[in-house]
């Protein structure tokens, strides 16, 4: 099969397996070099729970190719059919088991619902087989809860809840950008009601990971060398009324209680909890929410320009070499006022904001592509999908 993007409304609906292959390979020499020499504190098991993709995927190359820590992996991705390729999460992953193996490293990797019981269960299995393939101890290190779902089914009562990506209070319009083709649009949402508001919260909360440290503290493999991390973003004001003030930041403002809670209901059994705040980046998802395309290609410029861009892999490397495992053993974690590890910090600089409100205050779609870094942005986003990807040969004939 040759393989060419199909891309709907800034949705890419397919994927390239050697393109998805070679992105995994860069990230993994990058977290090589990044990563060592390797001083103090590192983890030697560490399970990531949404492994396949962006952060969460990020988050295990680091720990295993720049630590050499075994890995249990947690994602659902759909295989190949015959008319359909399988989703990039699927080549990433299988991408990563192969240079695993190359590299003598410990890995389990698990497909299926990591918000039901049986999951948690099957991901305590896998923990113990990887701690006596490495020949370590069943304790893990280090818990990364990178989660990305619309839809959660509550373990205990079998209900599913929906995310909504929409404003609180009052609705929202604001100008977005077709990162495909460079055209403006105006995106207007209604407010969301109550029961979205509750069930974004539910979804994309922090019940789960409150529910998964519970479980596996059950299972004994927990240690006071536990550290666990979970993911948000924070953005400039000026997207707070769809993201920060909305469905979403309602439920990140949860995530942020969550980790409070387990901080204080595991004190002593754990290292701790952190919730690290990180830059903006493309993902599968930012491009489709209004007004980011636009703030992306104009901040990708501006940090470009300054020498300050980082991706995935590059933030998740400063997180591990900075702040969770810093060559210190006893320094512990860099917080601000609320407790976060902010690896946003760059992004967040006021002379890297005032430069991006400038930037986007005068583009227009005459001059969108001098003024952005809009062909910058698409290709972050074809490469997430294993497209565009240098030294790939897209006219190939391959399998799924």
């Amino acid at each position: 099969m040759i393989i060419k993007p199909r891309v709907r409304n800034n949705i890419c609906i397919n994927s390239h397996p050697q393109g998805c292959a070679v992105s995994v390979q860069r990230q993994i020499e990058y977290a090589k070099e990044a990563l060592k020499p390797v001083i103090g504190v590192t983890p030697k098991l560490a399970l990531v729970i949404g492994c396949s993709n962006g952060y969460g995927l990020a988050s295990r190359i680091a720990a295993a190719f720049g630590y050499g820590a075994a890995t249990v992996g947690i994602s659902k991705e759909k295989p190949a059919t015959q008319t359909h390729t399988a989703t990039p999460g699927f080549y990433n992953n299988r991408a990563f088991e192969k240079e695993a193996a190359k590299a003598a490293l410990v890995y389990k990797t698990i497909d299926g619902n990591a918000f039901s019981d049986e999951m948690k269960a099957d991901a305590a299995q896998a923990v113990r087989e990887a701690a006596a393939a490495a020949g370590i101890p069943e304790k893990i290190d280090l818990i990364v809860y990178s989660l990305a779902s619309p839809v959660r089914v509550d373990p205990k009562t079998g209900v599913m809840y929906k995310s909504a990506l929409k404003p609180i209070g009052a609705p929202f319009s604001g100008k977005t950008l077709d990162i495909m083709t460079g055209s403006f649009n105006i995106a207007e949402i209604g407010p969301a009601a109550e029961e979205e508001i509750a069930s974004t919260v539910k979804v994309m909360g922090g019940e789960d990971w409150e529910l998964w440290i519970e479980a596996l503290d059950k299972e004994g493999l927990l240690s006071p060398q536990t550290r666990t991390v979970a993911y948000t973003y924070l953005g400039p004001e000026h997207s707070w009324p769809i993201y920060k003030n909305g469905t979403i930041g309602r439920a990140k403002e949860d995530l942020e209680r969550a980790c409070r809670d387990i901080n204080k209901n595991y004190a002593g059994k754990i290292a701790g909890a952190w919730i690290s705040v990180n830059k903006a980046l493309v993902t599968r998802s930012s491009a489709i929410i209004p007004i980011i395309p636009l703030y992306l290609s104009c901040l990708f410029r501006v940090m470009k320009d300054m020498g300050l861009h980082e991706d995935c892999i590059r933030q998740i490397a400063r997180l591990y070499r900075d702040h969770l495992y810093q060559s210190a053993p006893s320094a512990g974690a860099s917080v601000d006022s609320e407790g976060r590890i902010r690896i946003d910090d760059l992004e967040m600089r006021d002379d890297v904001q005032r430069a991006v409100m400038e930037r986007m205050n005068r583009t227009t779609p005459e001059n969108v592509f001098t003024e952005t870094d809009i062909a910058g942005i698409k290709r972050d986003f074809l490469n997430a999908h294993g497209f565009e990807i240098e030294g790939v040969d897209y006219s190939a004939d391959i399998a799924v």
